[in-house]
């Protein structure tokens, strides 16, 4: 374990871009150097001129990063003097990686010129210092090949980091709407059933208790005030993106019992009945049957006059099927909120198929089925 760690920050520090290019220089450079010296030593001094070409070269790789245009010309240079005078009568690796740091760095118009250049000045050289040996075929396959290889790493390069920040930005979305859903489930439910607590109280007061009727009145204003601000709230939180999975949170249909009775508290009679034998639901899938009863409830609490509510929950060997029927008669001038699309992006999610309208002989209908074959 320790030598896979000492490895690992090893290769760390290796893939530094400026630990990278002297460590490159040096390894190339090492062996034909010590090579050089040992001829040299030996009476051998043909290879010196070829070998300081090639060292050359190798010494400009070190600032191809920062300026890999000024570096090319530089290494250009080099070869069209030791060219010109017929020291070496082709171009060398230095010259192929200082190309492809064109194609690696830089993009667009500045590519495109550069190698135009580039191909010009090699196939030039090469035809003075070697006439009819073909050298502008050699200057374009060098010239083409590498700076075509550094495009190519470079476009490669460009889509890795925008699919990174794609999958990042859709992560930042997924949870925004998370948040969203969480706020309208949670706290919209919670605001309603104080509303209606409030209003409930209010309305039992007797006459002579006008101080305490304008404080639940203050009450009540302030609970909707709270409902229309995080309404706006909410249109920035889905202001984008796709949906994400949503992670549960500790609610599920074992507390649908406490919801009813919390429902029946602030004023809706409302009725469960569970079919089917109770299995334990994937977490997802539990979450949402809770937050669509939740929300079915709270929806019949704020748009229904003299509503009674029925929650029926089946459990079939494939599905599960979740049904909120209310009776009541819908209030006029109603403002549209979240609760539909929410309740029909958690099935969506889950794979599931949700259905709502009015019923034929009044009041609303509530249908889900989600499947769970994903257990």
């Amino acid at each position: 374990m320790r030598v896979a760690r000492a490895f690992m920050k090893i290769v760390r520090f290796l893939r530094r871009p400026q630990v990278f290019d002297r460590a490159l220089v040096i390894v190339l450079a090492a062996p034909m150097l010590i090579g050089t010296i040992a001829l040299v030593l030996r009476g051998q001094t043909g290879t010196v001129p070829g070998s300081a070409h090639y060292l050359l070269g190798l010494a400009l790789l070190l600032m191809r990063r920062r300026r890999p245009i000024l570096t090319a010309a530089l290494v250009a240079a080099t070869d069209v003097v030791f060219l010109a005078t017929q020291t070496v009568a082709m171009t060398n690796l230095p010259t192929i990686i200082a190309l492809y740091s064109v194609g690696r760095y830089t993009s667009g118009r500045t590519t495109a010129i550069a190698s135009g250049a580039a191909f010009a000045v090699y196939a030039t050289a090469q035809e003075l210092s070697w006439p009819g040996a073909g050298g502008w075929v050699a200057a374009l396959f060098t010239v083409g090949m590498s700076v075509g290889v550094g495009q190519l790493v470079l476009l490669r390069a460009e889509l890795n980091d925008r699919n990174r920040r794609e999958v990042a930005d859709a992560a930042v979305r997924a949870e925004r709407r998370r948040i969203a859903r969480e706020l309208h489930d949670v706290v919209a439910h919670h605001i309603t059933v104080i509303n209606a607590l409030v209003g409930g109280a209010r309305a039992t007061l007797p006459p002579e208790q006008e101080v305490t009727r304008s404080a639940l009145e203050s009450a009540e204003q302030t609970a909707r005030q709270a409902m229309s601000e995080m309404r706006r709230l909410l249109d920035v939180l889905r202001a984008d993106g796709n949906e994400g999975p949503d992670a549960a949170t500790g609610v599920g249909a074992e507390r649908l019992p406490e919801l009813i009775k919390e429902a029946a508290s602030a004023g809706l009679p409302a009725s469960l009945t569970v079919t089917g034998e109770p299995v334990g639901l994937p977490a997802a899938v539990d979450h949402a049957v809770y937050r669509i009863v939740q929300e079915a409830l709270t929806n019949t609490r704020k748009h229904a006059v003299s509503a009674r509510a029925s929650v029926r929950l089946a459990y079939g060997p494939a599905a599960v099927e979740v049904e909120v029927l209310d009776d009541g008669l819908a209030k006029a001038g109603g403002t549209p909120g979240f609760g539909l699309g929410g309740m029909a992006e958690r099935v969506a999610l889950c794979g599931g198929q949700l259905s709502t309208g009015p019923r034929p002989d009044g009041g609303f209908r509530v249908h889900a089925r989600i499947p769970l074959e994903t257990r």
